[in-house]
């Protein structure tokens, strides 16, 4: 379900904050998957950016952060199949499903 940024235009950057813990002899198979996403993010209207950043101290707790011209672009992204494909294999590697939060620049 799409969803405006309260008393926001969707027209504003954003930026995901995804959260995953991986599983220690999980990361073989979890970064093609993670690059497939990013990979396919990348030719998509609106994207900007993402980086991928693993704890110093928990070598399990992996953040993703990406980037978005507009919350349409995101949701755009979010709710396509191709994503929902690949998130699905993510989540069922993991164990969890992936915890993720929209931030607009105040």
């Amino acid at each position: 379900m799409r969803e405006a940024l309260p008393g926001r235009e969707d027209t504003m950057a954003v930026k995901i904050i995804l959260r995953r813990k991986i599983p220690k002899g999980k990361e073989g198979k979890l970064l093609p998957l993670l690059l497939e996403l990013r990979t396919r993010a990348t030719t998509r209207p609106g994207y900007v950016s993402g980086e991928t950043l693993m704890n110093v101290n928990d070598p399990e707790d992996c953040l993703v952060i990406s980037t978005w011209q507009s919350l349409e672009a995101w949701q755009d992204w979010e709710e396509s199949r191709a994503r929902k494909e690949i998130q699905e294999r993510v989540d069922a590697l993991l164990g969890q499903k992936t915890r993720y939060d929209v931030y607009f620049y105040g």
